[in-house]
C-alpha cells in the first residue's frame, strides 16, 4: 500500500515506524480547590511559563552552537518568547481569577490566542501550532505529566506524529531518526522548515498514515511524495540505489552546474540571513539566487535604518567575491504580515498589498532599501543583482528597474510569481535585466491553491502543465531578448523537475543548499537535448502526478 503526502527534501529512508505519543488530555474544566488562592495559582503558572521559556532558550543556545546556521535557534528563540508574552500572561491571569485550576487557565488562555492566529489563516495559522506546543509544555509541568516529545531508546526509527513540534524537530538525534512522517502539517510549517534545514527525510500532511502502527516497515520517498508500506525486496533495492546515487552526487560538489554535454546551468542557493552563506558555500553553491531580506524587518516595529541594512548586505556579499548574488527586495504581506507596513484585517492578503505593491505604498522603505543595497555594492566586489517581488507586468518592472538603475545598481530585475507576468513576458524582457521565477507562488496563483493549506496540497506542484507553460513563456521571452531567466522556488530543488526547467530554457536554478548535490548530479547525467525532450513530455502533462491513495 502507498500513502501520499508532501515530501520535504528529496531523500529516501527505510525503517520501522515509531509513533510519537499523542497530545496531553484536555485539563478538566472544574473549579479550583478553594484553599489555593488566586495569587498562589497565578504564581504556579508564572513559574511554569518561566521554566518552559528557560528550557527553550537553552535548546536555542545549544542549537546555535551545534549548527552552521541560526534558523533552528531563531525558531526556538521565538517559541521561548511566546512563553513570556505579556498579553498571553494577562489572559491566563484573568482565567485564574475566575476560579479555574492553573492548568485549565493555561489551556484556556493559550486557546484564546491560538484561535486568533488560526482566524488569520496562512502563515499565522501555522504559528498557532507552535503556540499550542508551548502551552502543552506548560501544562505538563503543572500537572506532572510527561513532557510531550520523542520516545527515547527505541533505536533508529522513522517517527510518526500527528504534527511534530518545532522544539522536538530542532533537537532530534539524527543518529536515531531515519525520517519523519506527520499526519497533519504543510510544507510551510516550522516542522517542515527545520526538517529541510537539517537534511531530514520527511513527508508531511500524510493523513492516511494514521493507519500505521509501531514496528511497521516503510520506505519514505520524499522525492515521490510517497510512503511505501511493507515494501518488497525490489522496493528496498530501489531505495538503496537512490541512497547510493545521493552519496555519489556529493563527489561532484564544488563543480559548476552543467549538462552532460557541458551546457552551463548556474546552481545557486536560497539564503535567509547573511550567516546562512556558510551552508551555501559548504554545499558548493556558485552564488546566491535568492537572498530574502525579510529577516531584518519581520520582528521589528519599524523599518531598519539604511546603515543597519547596509551592514547586513555587506556581511552577505563579502562571502561571495566575484560571484552572483541575487537580492530580493522586502516581500511584505500575505504570509509575512508586518505591523508597520501591511494593512490589518485584509480579507484576502495573498491577493492584496504584498511585495512591490507594499513597497510602492511605502516609498521611503523602498528608497532606503535600494540606497542600502547601492552602498553595500560599492563596498564589496560581489556581482550584485536586485529584484522586486510580486511584479505583475512590464509597467511595474519598468518602474522598479528605473529606480534601481538611478541608484547605480547594474542588474535590476523582477520576480515572476503572478501569472500575468508570464502573459506579458516579451514586454517585461524589454525593460528588465533578468527574471527569477518563484514557482511556489506562481503555482499557488496559477492553480488557485493556497500554498499554506494541506487540504489543497495536491495542487501545489510545479509539474502541472499550466505552471510549466507559464515558465516556458518567460523562458522563451528571455531567449528572444537575451535576458537570463532563473528559478528560485522549490521546483528547482527537485532533481527531475530541474531537468525539465533547463529544457524549457531556464538558465539558473536556486534552491536550499542541501538540494544542490542531487540536482548537480542529475544534470551531469543528461544532455541538453534530453532535457528538451523531457520538457516537451512534461508540457503535455505526461509527468503530472495524479494523486491516488491505494
Amino acid at each position: 500500500m502507498n500513502i501520499q503526502g508532501t515530501g520535504i527534501g528529496r531523500g529516501v529512508a527505510t525503517g520501522r515506524i515509531l509513533r510519537v505519543a499523542p497530545a496531553l488530555k484536555e485539563p478538566e474544566d472544574v473549579a479550583r480547590n478553594p484553599q489555593i488562592s488566586d495569587e498562589d495559582a497565578e504564581q504556579q503558572v508564572l513559574s511554569a511559563l518561566e521554566d518552559v521559556k528557560s528550557q527553550l532558550e537553552a535548546r536555542a543556545e545549544q542549537a546555535s552552537k551545534a549548527s552552521k546556521n541560526d534558523e533552528i535557534s531563531d525558531i526556538l528563540g521565538a517559541l521561548a518568547q511566546m512563553a513570556a508574552d505579556p498579553a498571553l500572561i494577562g489572559e491566563i491571569s484573568k482565567v485564574v481569577k475566575s476560579g479555574k485550576t492553573p492548568e485549565r487557565a493555561v489551556f484556556d488562555g493559550f486557546g484564546e490566542f491560538e484561535a486568533k492566529l488560526e482566524a488569520l489563516g496562512g502563515y499565522m495559522a501555522e504559528r498557532a501550532k507552535d503556540l499550542h506546543d508551548v502551552g502543552q509544555r506548560v501544562i505538563a509541568l503543572l500537572t506532572g505529566a510527561a513532557m510531550p516529545g520523542i520516545p527515547e531508546g527505541k533505536g533508529p526509527s522513522i517517527l510518526l506524529a500527528e504534527d511534530l513540534s518545532p522544539a522536538d524537530t530542532a533537537s532530534l538525534d539524527l543518529s536515531q531518526v531515519l525520517g519523519i512522517i506527520t499526519i497533519q502539517g504543510s510544507p510551510t510549517s516550522h516542522t517542515a522548515i527545520l526538517a529541510r534545514s537539517r537534511g531530514i527525510v520527511a513527508i508531511v500532511g500524510a493523513q492516511k498514515a494514521d493507519s500505521l502502527h509501531d514496528g511497521d516497515t516503510v520506505i519514505l520517498n520524499a522525492a515521490k511524495n510517497v510512503i511505501v508500506l511493507d515494501p518488497s525486496d525490489d522496493d528496498i533495492e530501489e531505495a538503496e540505489h537512490q541512497k547510493r546515487q545521493s552519496e555519489r552526487a556529493r563527489l561532484l560538489r564544488g563543480k559548476p552546474g552543467a549538462t552532460k554535454d557541458d551546457v552551463p546551468v548556474a546552481l545557486l542557493a536560497n539564503v535567509g540571513k547573511p550567516e546562512d552563506a556558510n551552508a551555501a558555500l559548504e554545499h558548493g553553491a556558485e552564488g546566491v539566487g535568492l537572498f530574502r531580506t525579510e529577516f531584518m524587518f519581520i520582528s521589528s516595529s519599524q523599518s531598519p535604518s539604511v546603515e543597519d541594512q547596509t551592514k547586513a548586505y555587506v556581511e552577505l556579499l563579502r562571502h561571495f567575491p566575484h560571484r552572483k548574488v541575487v537580492i530580493r527586495m522586502l516581500d511584505a504581506g500575505a504570509d509575512k504580515p508586518m505591523e508597520f507596513l501591511t494593512p490589518e484585517n485584509e480579507p484576502n492578503p495573498a491577493l492584496g498589498l504584498r511585495g512591490l505593491r507594499t513597497l510602492r505604498a511605502h516609498r521611503q522603505v523602498l528608497d532606503d532599501q535600494l540606497e542600502a543595497l547601492a552602498r553595500a555594492n560599492e563596498q564589496t566586489d560581489a556581482d550584485l543583482w536586485v529584484m522586486a517581488p510580486m511584479v505583475a507586468d512590464e509597467h511595474e518592472a519598468d518602474f522598479f528597474v528605473k529606480l534601481g538603475k538611478a541608484k547605480g545598481i547594474e542588474h535590476v530585475g523582477a520576480m515572476a510569481e503572478v501569472p500575468s507576468i508570464a502573459l506579458m513576458a516579451n514586454e517585461v524582457a524589454k525593460v528588465a535585466d533578468f527574471v527569477s521565477i518563484g514557482t511556489n507562488d506562481l503555482t499557488q496563483y496559477t492553480l488557485a491553491a493556497d500554498r499554506t493549506l494541506a487540504s489543497v496540497g495536491a495542487y501545489q506542484t510545479a509539474w502541472h502543465p499550466a505552471v510549466l507553460r507559464a515558465i516556458k513563456l518567460i523562458a522563451d521571452a528571455g531567449k528572444e531578448h537575451d535576458m537570463p531567466v532563473g528559478v528560485c522556488g522549490e521546483a528547482a530543488a527537485d532533481p527531475d523537475l530541474a531537468l525539465v526547467l533547463v529544457g524549457l530554457g531556464v538558465t539558473s536554478l536556486s534552491m536550499a543548499p542541501v538540494a544542490l548535490d542531487d540536482v548537480r548530479a542529475n544534470l551531469a547525467e543528461h544532455t541538453f537535448e534530453e532535457t528538451q525532450k523531457l520538457a516537451s513530455r512534461a508540457l503535455a502533462g505526461e509527468f503530472y502526478p495524479q494523486r491516488t491513495d491505494e
